[in-house]
């Protein structure tokens, strides 16, 4: 007689135990992968705009089409432009192992071209950001475009 009581006591608290913790849980996991996915469209568009802008400055494109090269490029520093000696001479090089899988290579000038782009592009971005912002409450004046 008394089994069945222990029994009903501990599948409830089972029960209640399991009910409390997966309601909470199931918002965070789907927050978590929604901003896991957000991120990773983020680094992808940072990445292809600074190709695009070490592509302008004259940086040579060495493709990792051989799992040699494909290795040594899982060695260095991904996604950021870092200085290099090469034969000797100061190279520049841009690592990029997940979209394209290669190396941006460039010399002293292509790396100041790069440098000067990366500026200019910048204060387009904040002049254009500026710009919407102040569109944006322009539009908001007296309570609409309208002014009703």
């Amino acid at each position: 007689m008394r089994a069945a009581p222990l029994m009903t006591r501990r599948a409830s608290r089972c029960f209640v135990c399991e009910k409390r913790w997966t309601i909470p849980i199931l918002p965070l996991v789907v927050a978590l992968g929604l901003s896991v996915t957000g991120c990773a469209t983020i680094r992808a568009h940072q990445t292809a705009e600074t190709e695009q802008v070490l592509a302008a400055a004259g940086f040579q494109v060495e493709p990792a089409d051989t799992p040699e090269k494909l290795a040594h490029l899982q060695t260095l520093t991904p996604r950021k432009v870092v200085r290099d000696v090469r034969d000797g001479q100061p190279q520049y090089v841009y690592a990029d192992p997940q979209t394209c899988k290669c190396l941006y290579v460039g010399d002293e000038q292509r790396y100041q071209k790069f440098q000067e782009l990366s500026l200019q592009k910048k204060i387009a971005d904040e002049q254009r950001s500026a710009a919407r912002a102040n569109w944006e409450a322009s539009m908001n004046w007296w309570g609409g475009p309208w002014g009703w």
